[in-house]
């Protein structure tokens, strides 16, 4: 029997053919190359099965598991299960790795052997690449678990990468918090090790009108109050803050694309600006907030 590699990548597809392609060329271009990669297709009903298998021709790294719906906390089980990797990496089908990515998270962890995940920086970008903006995560695990418990978002799942035994130790993803699941395990693995962020940034994160996170708030609100209560039980804390005062508010096209459009613009991603202040300009002429985010977006500040 051969051993395994030392890094596992785990990508769950579902229906994601626009980027796959380039998702899984960022991965395999890393400079850390000692790794597998798990593509676990969760009954894609688009190309992206094919996509999967071209690339897998030309790469044998490439490991495809192929299988019905089940939705994603089962199909990161799966591959997780899979692998008998010490380490195991998060990406998503439509995310961007760059290239020293993998070796600088193995290096950290490595390094770190009190640490069980380790992330780090990203850049925000839209559905067509263009950058938004840099999301800047707290880099300590005090400040990591300080910030979740916060009801805020310190660590992106798609850039982290986990220690294996930590994960299983602690129960692995949990089907009942579906759509937050990283949150449910980021907030049990920091109760046993340490989370950290790199500073620099390794992962372009792509965001969408029809995320999750965008179309399931309402949703997403109750898991996000449910892992709360479990954790502060867990711990033996109190919350001490109402929770309706943590409930995000409903998401539409046009309120996401102005927070991209003013983020854009306060980072110097003029031409991004320019394009969500044309597209909200053309749904709301009438709006004095439309002219006035397009006058900023055309001086460029």
């Amino acid at each position: 029997m051969t051993s395994a590699p030392p890094l596992a990548v785990i990508i769950p597809v579902y229906n994601a053919q626009r980027y796959l392609a380039e998702a899984l060329r960022s991965v395999l271009s890393q400079t850390f190359t000692d790794f597998e990669l798990i593509v676990v297709d969760d009954g894609s009903k688009d190309q992206s099965l094919r996509v999967i298998k071209q690339v897998a021709g030309s790469d044998p790294r490439l490991k495809l598991i192929s299988r019905p719906n089940t939705g994603i906390v089962g199909a990161l089980t799966d591959g997780i299960d899979t692998t008998r990797s010490p380490l195991l990496a998060r990406m998503d089908a439509d995310d961007i790795s760059l290239p020293q990515r993998f070796e600088k998270q193995v290096a950290f962890l490595r390094d770190h052997p009190d640490h069980v995940l380790v992330g780090s920086q990203v850049l925000l970008i839209d559905p067509d690449a263009s950058p938004i903006g840099p999301w800047a995560m707290q880099t300590s695990h005090e400040e990591i678990d300080g910030a979740h418990l916060d009801r805020r978002w310190p660590v992106v799942h798609p850039s982290v990468m986990m220690r294996r035994s930590a994960v299983l130790a602690v129960g692995g993803y949990r089907k009942r918090y579906d759509t937050l699941e990283d949150l449910d395990l980021f907030l049990r693995l920091a109760e046993h090790g340490k989370l950290a962020n790199l500073p620099e940034t390794l992962l372009h994160y792509r965001q969408h009108f029809g995320s999750t996170c965008f179309e399931r708030t309402g949703t997403q609100n109750d898991i996000r109050e449910a892992i709360y209560k479990d954790t502060h039980t867990r711990r033996g804390m109190t919350v001490n803050v109402p929770s309706e005062a943590y409930r995000a508010a409903p998401r539409s096209v046009l309120s996401e694309a102005r927070r991209w459009a003013w983020m854009a613009l306060g980072e110097g991603h003029v031409a991004t600006a320019r394009k969500y202040a044309r597209m909200i300009l053309s749904r709301r002429p009438v709006s004095l907030d439309s002219w006035r985010l397009m006058f900023c977006a055309l001086r460029g500040r």
